[in-house]
């Protein structure tokens, strides 16, 4: 049995918890992991930019949309509009249908004010393309708000 610092002190205390109650600190330790859990996940935001490049990467219009504000700017080497959210993943889906997707590699992505973007080469059965992602915080989810492809030459 150990020597005890004097009574009453946090030595005391910590001491007479760790020797003589070991069941105590498990529980303590394990309500400890439990609330540093808890706080990291409140701070996740529902959606953000590497699930939509993942997205991209499988070319899963559905999975895509998902992420779609009410509004998309969508802009291609032969549209660019505003468009509702089912008219966006229409015209998404006619792209990735012409243009089957290989890969999406992320070369830069960042974060300014609670909105989020991401450019990466989207590489196709037909070439590669230089594609913008934006996502901006609405509400309490991020929103994918503009989508831009430009051919690489």
């Amino acid at each position: 049995m150990p020597n005890f610092p004097p009574e009453g002190s946090l030595a005391y205390f910590w001491d007479w918890v760790w020797y003589e109650k070991p069941q105590t600190m498990k529980n303590f330790r394990g309500l400890a992991v439990i609330g540093v859990a808890l706080v990291l996940l409140s701070f996740k935001t529902l959606f953000n930019i590497d699930e939509v490049a993942l997205a991209m990467r499988s070319g899963n219009v559905s999975q895509l949309s998902g992420y779609f504000d009410n509004s998309v700017d969508i802009s291609m080497p032969d549209i660019s509009d505003t468009y509702s959210k089912t008219q966006a993943e229409l015209i998404i889906r006619d792209f990735f249908t012409t243009n089957r997707v290989q890969n999406f590699q992320v070369k830069h992505k960042g974060e300014n004010g609670g909105s989020q973007f991401c450019i990466g080469i989207l590489k196709t059965s037909n070439g590669d393309f230089r594609t913008t992602l934006f996502m901006k915080m609405k509400g309490d989810r991020q929103m994918l708000q503009e989508l831009r492809f430009q051919r690489v030459e």
